[in-house]
């Protein structure tokens, strides 16, 4: 064969790998509103950036009929390039060919994807759209899934993982993109479960549809699986791209500084104000974290679940931090079950990654009832403590009005080795509020008055009394508990004074060889 026919069966062979599982295959994806893999790379990446791993890699399963069926790149597109000039890793799963089925070559292919990424140190991004195992296949597949299961345990807090969900995950599909660190959801076209609409009827007698199964808003919104929703594929890419610029590529290195153009000493004269004078008021913690930080620039993650505590991303003079916030405007801020293991996966998330923490704390403490507690409040509210006892990185903690009982300690106290633990003139800190302090410590003397009017003005008092000498900054200040009392507009300046001065944080655990995490 003369040299120029060998370039063009090159050519021709690659077009072919372009096409997937065919024509009509990728009309039948756009028909449902989804792109190709080979399209979701092209957005995702920048412009040209793109090289790709194993394009003419076929199965090599001959069962069931399948030797005469093959396509070129068997259901995954996968290989490297950059996000805003960053090195990443990448694998797009391919729905025209075999439902986008894993097979034993599909998933070496991916294995081969974040090998090299931990070889060089750069993140990986799954874009997940698969029917599940390639039942042709057998043990083979399921062998396939177990060996991407390992390397994404060992790439965890190494490497950033990020996976996409733009069509169905089931089955044994769903446990790597639960192993990374991020999972985001298409409104309309994704689900994620363990066992679909069909198996679950046969074995409980329930009767669901794939989207009350497991589409993006239940796992958004109830089981807290997915961190984002998304409404178009475009959007998601294109938040992929954002969340990774608020990340260092690997775990030994810091999260990229941008150019700020806001004022570090920029004063935010309303936030003086913010605090109710009813101490059972709420307020939008929200509009704290938009006033303080980059030109009011917030990514949050998990905005649908557990949102009595808000966490996400933000900039203060261009470092990347990572934000955890008590959210009054929802049950008052208490902490529960599902906000503590948010905000333990978060701290744990900001910490493997040497991204600062930020935490504003206006919490009235732990949520309480037979729900609670028989669900494992004690061990879930452990979760967050240890996420942040056991964290190295710079921590910042701004009290900006209750911080009671337990849920003081919790929220990166400084017996938890807060750094810098700042309060504005409107905190609270003590161990109850003063109506139940009130209660308990003069309740004998409050069955001997008889007159309402009279136990209601002792009350009043003594509660007055209480919230003078105990629920005030000054009295944890005096013990060095806080670093200062801080003036509420100038919370944006000391923040970034106190990062500035953590820049060269060390501190180290014990050697182990890994923590046992109340789980």
């Amino acid at each position: 064969m003369a040299f120029e026919e060998k370039i063009k069966q090159l050519l021709d062979k690659r077009e072919q790998a372009k096409l997937g599982g065919g024509v009509k295959r990728i009309e039948a994806q756009h028909a449902k509103g989804k792109l190709t893999a080979r399209e979701r790379i092209e957005i995702l990446l920048d412009e040209g950036s793109f090289e790709e791993f194993d394009m003419f890699v076929t199965h090599r399963c001959t069962d069931f009929g399948m030797g005469d069926k093959t396509f070129l790149s068997d259901g995954v597109v996968t290989g490297y390039g950059t996000i805003d000039g960053r090195l990443v890793y990448v694998f797009s799963q391919d729905f025209t060919v075999f439902g986008g089925s894993l097979s034993e070559s599909f998933a070496a292919k991916i294995c081969k994807v974040l090998d090299q990424a931990m070889k060089v140190g750069a993140p990986v991004i799954g874009l997940n759209d698969s029917g599940g195992a390639r039942i042709q296949e057998g043990v083979n597949s399921l062998a396939g899934y177990a060996e991407i299961f390992q390397r994404n345990i060992m790439a965890s807090g190494v490497i950033p993982q990020i996976s996409a969900i733009f069509g169905p995950c089931a089955g044994g599909s769903v446990y790597s993109p639960a192993l990374t660190d991020f999972i985001m959801m298409s409104k309309e076209n994704s689900y994620m479960y363990v066992t679909g609409p069909k198996v679950v009827k046969t074995v409980t007698g329930e009767d669901v549809t794939d989207a009350k199964l497991g589409g993006a808003m239940v796992h958004a919104s109830k089981s807290g699986v997915t961190h984002f929703v998304v409404d178009t594929e475009n959007e998601g890419l294109m938040l992929i791209r954002k969340l990774l610029s608020y990340m260092p590529s690997n775990n030994l290195e810091e999260a990229p500084l941008q150019v700020c153009n806001d004022p570090i000493d920029r004063l935010e004269d309303s936030l003086n104000t913010i605090i109710p004078d009813n101490p059972n008021q709420p307020y939008d913690v929200k509009d704290i974290i938009h006033a303080i930080v980059d030109e009011g620039e917030f990514l949050e993650v998990h905005r649908h679940f557990a949102a009595n505590l808000v966490v996400g991303f933000a900039r203060f003079n261009g470092v990347s931090v990572g934000i955890v916030a008590n959210q009054p405007n929802y049950m008052a801020g208490v902490l529960d079950i599902n906000s503590s293991r948010k905000g333990a996966r978060f701290v744990r998330f900001c910490d493997a990654f040497n991204i600062p923490l930020v935490t504003l704390v206006d919490v009235p403490g732990f949520l309480c009832g037979t729900g609670q507690e028989y669900n494992g409040i004690i061990t879930n509210g452990a979760k967050l403590l240890f996420a942040y006892g056991e964290a190295t990185v710079p921590k910042i903690t701004i009290t900006l009005r209750k911080s009671y009982g337990g849920a003081h300690d919790v929220m990166s106290s400084k017996q938890l080795r807060g750094d810098i633990n700042y309060a504005w003139p409107s905190a609270e800190i003590a161990v109850m509020g003063a109506s139940g302090a009130a209660a308990i410590l003069y309740g004998s003397e409050l069955k001997n008055i008889e007159s309402p009017e009279e136990k209601a003005k002792f009350v009043a008092e003594k509660e007055a009394e209480y919230t003078a000498k105990f629920a005030t900054p000054y009295e944890a200040a005096k013990y060095g508990h806080i670093d200062d009392v801080i003036e509420s507009r100038n919370t944006r300046f000391r923040v970034i004074r106190a990062l500035q001065a953590l820049a060269t944080k060390k501190d180290q655990n014990p050697m182990k060889k890994h923590c046992n995490i109340p789980l």
